[in-house]
């Protein structure tokens, strides 16, 4: 079974900026390539930072805020910094949160819900900037049909790894969720093969229900459930 990892999803042309690129210049690239943040670059291509679209939305949310600011907290602070940037170097994020080219697309995506981020940049080992990675991304493993999971599941999971016969075991998915019915021969495989399933990319629920043919998690108490 072949994982999905970033680089098979990620964005390789990516629009980046150095540090002393203008506030407006940024903004102008957001809009006009629909993007929500911006990797910063040294001329070596290396990441440096990230702007995102919330970063130049401070300046609108802090115009014209002349009240105290002594007793500010430091976190507000460095909003107000960002605030009064006027280019790149003034409103990036650093160190950027990043991904390897190789992260598989599950762990992608449990650090970007983390963060609450849209977009990672995807930096090599030499810290060179790869490509970008958006949530939308993440999602293209949902887009497989339904018969192509289902075969990957018999021909990886079942027989592959399994050793099961698919006409025993039978395999049901409609709009990515698994059914599966049928037997096997020890209790003890079921849960295993729901934990298979469920891993194809793809998969969005499984359901089973499974009959065994011989209950090995008492040995001491062995059970056999003959066949209707």
């Amino acid at each position: 079974m072949q994982r999905l990892t970033v680089e098979d999803v990620m964005t390789r042309n990516v629009v980046t900026v150095t540090e002393d690129t203008p506030f407006a210049e940024i903004a102008a690239a957001m809009v006009e390539h629909r993007i929500s943040a911006i990797p910063v670059v040294d001329g070596g291509g290396r990441l440096t930072g990230i702007v995102t679209e919330a970063d130049l939305l401070r300046k609108q949310e802090y115009k014209g805020d002349a009240g105290p600011r002594r007793h500010r907290l430091r976190r507000h602070a460095q909003v107000e910094a960002k605030a009064g940037a006027v280019d790149a170097l003034g409103l990036m994020s650093a160190p950027a949160i990043t991904v390897a080219p190789h992260t598989a697309i599950a762990e992608a995506a449990r650090l970007s819900n983390a963060h609450g981020f849209k977009a990672m940049p995807v930096v090599t080992k030499s810290g060179r900037l790869a490509g970008i990675v958006a949530r939308c991304d993440l999602l293209r493993v949902f887009h497989r049909s339904d018969a192509d999971i289902r075969d990957e599941i018999i021909r990886d999971v079942l027989i592959s790894k399994l050793w099961q016969d698919p006409a025993e075991l039978h395999v049901r998915v409609q709009a990515g969720v698994v059914h599966l019915t049928g037997r096997v021969e020890q209790k003890s495989l079921i849960p295993i093969v729901a934990r298979l399933t469920a891993a194809t990319e793809g998969v969005v629920d499984v359901v089973h229900d499974i009959g065994y043919d011989y209950d090995d998690t008492h040995p001491t108490h062995p059970t056999h459930y003959p066949r209707a």
